[in-house]
């Protein structure tokens, strides 16, 4: 429903390879880390937002999205659904492509926003587990 097959591929093929990943940082255990690893597998930069702005996978870490002095081409949310929306209208700030919100990451005002911004967007979906079968 907030991910048909071909936003999907358009966002993983055509829109561009740097991501930013919103919440990403040094803890193993958060799947924030694991998925930035694939998307790295696939040819994506990562770029990480935390609050620590701790560099992970090798990529310098950044405090906030305006906070990255570079474009980014998708922005990728692993907050918890209440913090979601902002992430998203701070993404059509920056000048993203598009915005992808994690598994059970929903607000579906902040999708209505950030289309009519003129943004692709998926929610509820997980770009590691989409990526392989788009080969």
């Amino acid at each position: 429903m907030y991910g048909d097959s071909a936003t999907i591929r358009k966002i993983l093929t055509e829109l561009g390879d740097t991501w930013a990943v919103v919440g990403l940082s040094t803890n193993q255990r958060r799947p924030a880390y694991g998925v930035a690893a694939v998307l790295q597998r696939f040819g994506k930069r990562i770029v990480p937002v935390h609050p620590k702005a701790e560099t992970v996978h090798g990529e310098q870490g950044y405090p906030s999205l305006d906070a990255i002095p570079f474009p980014v081409d998708v922005v990728d949310v692993f907050v918890n659904s209440d913090l979601a929306g902002p992430v998203a209208d701070e993404a059509v700030a920056i000048g993203a492509k598009a915005v992808w919100f994690q598994l059970g990451v929903i607000d579906e005002q902040a999708y209505e926003r950030t289309r009519a911004a003129g943004l692709e967007m998926v929610m509820d979906r997980c770009p590691a587990i989409e990526i392989p079968s788009l080969r």
